[in-house]
């Protein structure tokens, strides 16, 4: 797959983390994934973002487009030529753009599925909700704040911040079975404060035939906003 570098504006990424036993994730995850672990918890997660004026390197703003999109994302790591890599695996995508929908795992890296999105955000508070066409949904009621939870696995901003910025190369299930897209995301800054979560559903994360009963529980959640980017692909992974 050729893939032109793209670029934009993330108006708003909103990163949803939950802690999972590792064991758990592990029997989910397909080779060569591993789990990446923080205080003996693996993090999976959402991603939600709202991108601005995505268009091709190099085009006049203008001519981008916006959309809305949920990226279900698990903290991994995995050996390539002998050397330890880390980032995500995304073994689902959702948007609200048709384009987007259509030239997912064709034109750029990861299938997406067509969802309607929800959002009202004013006042320091985002309510953001999706369904997608086959049912998957989340939603999340939060407010910015300054204060950073002590229940996560991440002893504070910092830690957490430094974890999410190596999580910027994600791959996910390529059209070819047993191969895998790569898509990096780099970021002209990287600026990131906590939210206060006041409700979190996912029906991905909640679905007790692969996370059973007591495997998960929410950690945290985090935001950006305003930062320039540009998307650009990553080698094909491929099961030897």
């Amino acid at each position: 797959m050729v893939f032109p570098a793209i670029s934009g504006t993330i108006d708003r990424r909103i990163l949803i983390n939950f802690q999972v036993d590792p064991d758990v994730v592990a029997r989910y995850l397909p080779a060569p994934f591993r789990p990446k672990v923080v205080a003996e918890k693996a993090i999976v997660g959402v991603c939600l973002i709202r991108l601005d004026h995505v268009r091709l390197k190099g085009l006049p703003a203008v001519l981008g487009i916006s959309s809305e999109n949920g990226a279900h994302r698990i903290a991994v790591d995995w050996e390539e030529a002998g050397v330890t890599k880390e980032g995500v695996f995304v073994p689902r995508r959702d948007t609200s753009s048709l384009l987007n929908a259509m030239a997912g795992g064709r034109v750029f890296p990861g299938t997406h599925h067509r969802a309607a999105f929800d959002v009202q955000e004013g006042d320091g508070r985002y309510v953001v909700a999706f369904r997608s066409e086959d049912g998957t949904s989340l939603a999340i009621d939060a407010r910015d704040t300054s204060i950073w939870d002590k229940s996560s696995v991440f002893p504070d901003l910092n830690a957490a911040s430094q974890f999410m910025r190596r999580g910027s190369l994600g791959y996910s299930p390529a059209r070819d079975a047993g191969a895998f897209d790569g898509l990096e995301l780099r970021t002209a800054s990287w600026e990131i404060s906590p939210l206060d979560v006041s409700d979190v559903t996912s029906s991905f994360f909640m679905d007790r035939s692969v996370f059973p009963e007591g495997s998960i529980r929410f950690d945290s959640a985090l935001v950006m906003k305003n930062i320039d980017h540009e998307w650009h692909a990553a080698p094909m992974l491929k099961l030897k």
